[in-house]
């Protein structure tokens, strides 16, 4: 039987998209590789997580064959998403990568309809129709570029496909993982095999000046622990189809960073993709036929196989 969660899992999802907003910004900022950054991103988060998740290695007895199979497979969609959407930010603008990436809630709904026979009420619908064509119109500019803003936008819209199949799995995991348990085995997974990448193409691991080793941190604690972790720990209690059309918030904050910083300045168009993407997630979380907090969409034989003992309930 699940438990009430600590704080409301809305709350935490906001919280959560806040911080992924930074990701784009910072790895733009670094003179490294898109797969060394990912590689680095990932491993450095492991790390820090490394002391919380002692505490839970006897979970690790209780995961069956096909927990870890999942769980690996988890790790590698994780690994391909970063690898494929770093790469984009080199060829395309932030508000396009970041708004082509998270067109995954397209994705999410077709996965979630096959895997969990999750049904979405119709006008929940209509608002993450909005919301995808706010982020279309978003990142419209680049498609009149050609060239290699096209090739940018193709990787973004392959990392999105990438961290739908991430999201999902979690979503099945999460019901018997703790949430220390899966993350820290999902982005250690995913660190090394992008650390394997960069030693194949002989891209350098080590060799990086004093910022980048900063914006490395910066990644792992921001992006990854207070972003993705939250949104790990959200998918517990929301399907991954929620936690999808809610990171359409994202391209918002990301571009408003990027006007800031950059000076990448946002034209009407961008300005009413925004518009579109804030009021259709609003619609999307306040219209969609979803189960009381205390449970997910997920079905009752799967609750029931929540036989682990993690001392996780009530905690983050």
């Amino acid at each position: 039987m699940s438990h009430r969660p600590p704080i409301h899992p809305y709350l935490a999802l906001g919280i959560g998209v806040l911080f992924i907003s930074f990701s784009a910004i910072l790895v733009k900022l670094a003179a490294a590789s898109s797969t060394v950054v990912a590689a680095w991103r990932l491993l450095l988060a492991t790390g820090l997580m490394l002391p919380l998740w002692w505490r839970h290695r006897q979970e690790l007895r209780w995961m069956k064959g096909r927990d870890w199979a999942l769980t690996l497979l988890s790790g590698v969609f994780l690994a391909l998403h970063f690898a494929l959407w770093f790469a984009s930010l080199s060829y395309t603008s932030v508000a396009s990568s970041v708004a082509l990436v998270t067109l995954q809630p397209v994705f999410a709904f077709a996965g979630a309809y096959f895997l969990f026979r999750e049904r979405t009420h119709i006008t929940a619908l209509a608002g993450a129709g909005l919301a995808v064509s706010g982020g279309m119109i978003l990142g419209w500019g680049d498609f009149a570029l050609g060239g290699n803003a096209l090739f940018g936008d193709f990787l973004a819209l392959s990392g999105a496909v990438m961290v739908t199949a991430y999201w999902l799995a979690g979503q099945h995991l999460r019901q018997r993982l703790s949430l220390i348990t899966y993350t820290t085995l999902v982005y250690g997974t995913a660190g090394l095999l992008l650390a394997i990448a960069c030693l194949f193409s002989g891209e350098p691991l080590l060799a990086h000046s004093s910022q980048d080793w900063i914006l490395f941190f910066l990644l792992a604690l921001f992006p990854t622990l207070l972003g993705h972790s939250l949104l790990n720990w959200v998918i517990r209690w929301v399907p991954a189809t929620t936690v999808s059309v809610s990171i359409l918030g994202e391209p918002v904050g990301a571009s408003l960073l990027a006007y800031w910083i950059f000076g990448e300045q946002p034209g009407p168009l961008q300005w009413t993709g925004g518009l579109l993407i804030v009021i259709g997630v609003y619609v999307f979380i306040r219209f969609r036929e979803r189960p009381a907090i205390q449970g997910t969409n997920t079905p009752r034989k799967a609750v029931k196989h929540q036989t682990i003992k993690c001392k996780e309930d009530g905690r983050l």
